[in-house]
């Protein structure tokens, strides 16, 4: 009997399928979480001022490759424009039951070239236009879509058509804060 839908324990941080296997995601860095944030404040605004879809972290995604089980994915971060998914889906958007339009994967230090490659591969099957994977250390973004892979320095300004009218400056994602100030006499 074929399997329609693989279920993973409810764990944190969360449980994904990856390559045949429940994959527990690790927690994340500094880095990580800064990159995170920036990135997710930067969508979100994007999100907010053109009205067009959610922006989330850590959310999870029940996606279904073409021949293949429905299995759940957790980005980093994820789009989900209201054009695939309305704005008043409201119930139906808790966990979508599709792959978002940009599923975005920060590089973590134990993450397994090959699982991060599957990762892509069932996102991109399954409907994402954009599966973004950032490497902190390197300070690059990899974007994957139908056409390839283009890599974006930390030089470059990153836009692509999944994010219609979406820009940022690489760099600005990687930025440390602020040094605190000299305390004051």
């Amino acid at each position: 009997m074929p399997i329609d839908e693989i279920t993973v324990p409810n764990t944190k941080p969360a449980t994904e399928w990856v390559n045949g296997r429940a994959l527990q995601k690790v927690s994340p860095q500094e880095r990580h979480a800064r990159a995170q944030s920036r990135l997710v404040a930067a969508l979100s605004a994007w999100a907010d001022r053109n009205s067009s879809g959610r922006v989330g972290t850590e959310w999870e995604f029940r996606v279904t490759p073409p021949h293949e089980p429905t299995r759940p994915l957790v980005p980093d971060v994820a789009f989900l424009s209201y054009e695939r998914l309305p704005y008043d889906q409201d119930e139906a958007a808790q966990i979508p039951y599709i792959a978002p339009d940009a599923a975005i994967e920060i590089l973590a230090p134990d993450d397994r070239k090959p699982d991060v490659d599957e990762k892509i591969r069932v996102y991109l099957s399954a409907g994402a236009r954009l599966v973004l994977v950032i490497d902190t250390v390197a300070q690059t973004f990899s974007a994957h879509d139908a056409a390839g892979i283009h890599r974006f320095e930390s030089s470059d300004r990153f836009e692509h058509d999944a994010l219609p009218g979406f820009s940022v400056e690489v760099a600005s994602i990687f930025k440390k804060p602020n040094p605190p100030s000299a305390p004051r006499e």
